[in-house]
């Protein structure tokens, strides 16, 4: 019996004590992340599924989490780790630290010394990995336990995020080998749904040694009808002509269609909870990053009844009220 089931059982008995019931109402109680994300209520062990075009703010939604993360409590931060994984080499070192130095300037005043002091102690909780393909991103995770057991040790503080930027990054290159072993009757390469499993399982794993929310992007495709994983788009796309492709079905007309699941079905019952981030009609996307970009989102797991305007500019993300 593993130590959190002997806690259950301690609750469901009747003699836990006043402080162990603490501690366990304390871990679990729910994140308080910032706008657009506070609507519904996130716990450890949830896994929240940001779906988008590119571009929708998808990234920044994360790297606003993450900032809140690793700010102090007495910032409105969780003072713990975050733990950031690349998918699809997108993310911009230099836009998180703009964001981050903005935040504490909010926060803090101009006192430069301070500041720095800050940034300097955030950045020092902030994890990043990159992966170039499944097996790299595989072998991540089956590392991760013994990783953030030692930045533990390191910091005095677990990673309460982790974040993975793009879920779906090598959906595509994963769906051609699949085709490709078939043909070559090579039994060692990997399948697109034994990828999918690998994926949740080590994640699963790792939810049950560490009080982690998960959060992942996914890039969107869109269609006339909504399909599961067993009617996935056919063809075999480049990741980058994919991206594109529905980027700009989206420009043209994204308030006519639904998205188009295409993860496998293993991935799509794991996800708890599903946001869904669109371009606003109102106000087109500007490629002048000193201009502000207006994005529509809409909470699908739980469905909410109402749609959220935010405001994407240098200083971050914001609801646009």
């Amino acid at each position: 019996m593993t130590k959190r089931e002997e806690e259950v059982g301690s609750w469901i008995r009747g003699d836990e004590t006043a402080a162990e019931m603490l501690s366990r109402v304390s871990t679990l109680r729910p994140f308080s992340l910032p706008p657009p994300l506070h609507r519904v209520p996130l716990r450890v062990g949830n896994v929240l599924e940001i779906v988008g075009p590119s571009p929708s703010a998808k990234t920044h939604l994360l790297i606003q989490a993450a900032i809140t993360c690793i700010l102090p409590k007495h910032y409105g931060g969780f003072d713990h780790l975050s733990l950031f994984i690349d998918l699809d080499s997108r993310f911009d070192i230099t836009r998180f630290s703009q964001i981050l130095i903005n935040r504490i300037r909010t926060l803090q005043g101009e006192a430069d010394h301070d500041n720095n002091t800050l940034f300097n102690s955030c950045m020092s909780r902030f994890l990043y990995v990159r992966c170039s393909n499944s097996l790299q991103f595989l072998q991540t995770l089956k590392t991760l336990d013994q990783r953030l057991k030692k930045e533990k040790e390191v910091h005095g503080v677990g990673v309460h995020l982790l974040m993975i930027d793009s879920i779906g990054a090598f959906h595509w290159v994963d769906r051609g080998s699949m085709f490709l072993s078939l043909r070559e009757n090579n039994r060692k390469k990997l399948f697109l749904q034994s990828v999918s499993e690998a994926v949740v399982q080590d994640i699963k794993k790792l939810l049950q040694v560490h009080p982690i929310l998960v959060i992942a992007t996914k890039s969107v495709i869109y269609g006339y009808r909504y399909s599961t994983a067993t009617t996935e788009v056919k063809g075999s796309f480049m990741k980058d002509n994919w991206e594109d492709r529905c980027a700009r079905n989206a420009t043209r007309s994204h308030h006519h269609f639904q998205h188009r699941e295409y993860m496998p079905s293993v991935w799509q019952s794991f996800v708890t909870h599903r946001i869904v981030l669109r371009l606003s009609d109102d106000h087109p996307v500007t490629s002048n990053s000193h201009c502000s970009s207006f994005y529509l989102l809409e909470w699908l797991l739980p469905r909410l009844s109402f749609k959220e305007k935010i405001i994407v500019n240098d200083a971050g993300v914001f609801v646009d009220s």
